[in-house]
């Protein structure tokens, strides 16, 4: 008899022994009372190779941590977008989110070219002076991208995503002029952009938000999900992914640099021209 055998990548063995680990927490937490369970789950971290109380309370808290969804709405397949909270009680801001860059920013008050009132309703506007968790930063923020820059000033506050992920502290950037991105953020359906790239990208010493995420422990891993709509709304996952979005296995592919979401590339075909080996950037932001 001869059976057909798979070699599963590292990668996906690590994402399910994980999940198993997680799922274990959670019943250890859950049957506080059962000395068998706990054991268990102490021996499990204990293969970890350091003190296993102190690991073992860390990661019932970090299985505790949430995975939950936000609608990715799409604008002619060319804008996707969603929505997070900022401040208590909460502001409500559409941004991109943008795995090709690392910084959060929305438009504040009186903020100049940052859209007309009689275009989608107009920008949303962050107002410090209404929310209570908001800290003073007042450092420089200017950020440039491919359409252009935006200028103003970091801040800090508590950033709430999908139904109750919260961040607290999150230095983030409130822009005071957004001219340099010109008609396309005047006529585009977001109001900032939140990035998902790496701290390398991140300006002001600023930690992402997904960063925060997983430190705080509030996102049960440190994973997150994109299934983009065509011409429909698609979903974010934070802290693993919807497996009924896809079928067959998760091909997982190494990144040649944590900056961007940069990943080497065999071929890229067009007719008769090819680029050879090269690479490219994994970029939510539709660049």
């Amino acid at each position: 008899v001869r059976m057909k055998l798979k070699k599963r990548s590292a990668h996906e063995m690590v994402a399910d022994h994980l999940k198993r680990e997680n799922d274990a927490l959670r019943l250890a937490l859950e049957n506080g009372s059962a000395p068998e369970v706990m054991d268990m789950a102490k021996k499990s971290v204990m293969l970890r190779g350091s003190n296993p109380e102190e690991d073992f309370e860390e990661q019932v808290q970090v299985a505790e941590g949430a995975s939950e969804n936000i609608i990715i709405k799409d604008y002619s397949n060319a804008q996707y977008y969603g929505e997070v909270m900022i401040g208590t009680p909460p502001q409500k801001f559409t941004v991109i989110f943008d795995t090709g860059s690392s910084n959060l920013w929305v438009p504040k008050t009186k903020c100049k070219n940052c859209g007309y009132w009689f275009i989608h309703g107009g920008k949303s506007k962050y107002d410090e002076s209404k929310s209570s968790s908001f800290k003073k930063d007042g450092s420089d923020f200017k950020i440039q991208y491919g359409s252009g820059s935006v200028k103003g000033f970091f801040s800090r506050d508590e950033i709430t995503l999908a139904k109750d992920i919260v961040v607290k502290d999150q230095k983030f950037a409130e822009v005071a002029n957004a001219g340099g991105l010109g008609v396309g953020y005047v006529m585009g359906q977001f109001d900032g952009i939140l990035g998902l790239g790496f701290e390398k990208l991140s300006l002001g010493g600023a930690n992402t938000v997904f960063k925060n995420a997983i430190d705080q422990k509030v996102v049960s891993q440190p994973v997150f999900s994109f299934a983009l709509g065509d011409n429909k709304d698609g979903e974010l996952t934070l802290g693993g992914y919807d497996d009924s979005k896809f079928k067959g296995e998760i091909t997982w592919v190494n990144l040649s640099e944590a900056s961007y979401w940069l990943i080497d590339i065999d071929d890229v075909s067009v007719g008769r021209i090819s680029s050879g080996k090269t690479n490219g950037i994994v970029d939510s932001g539709t660049s």
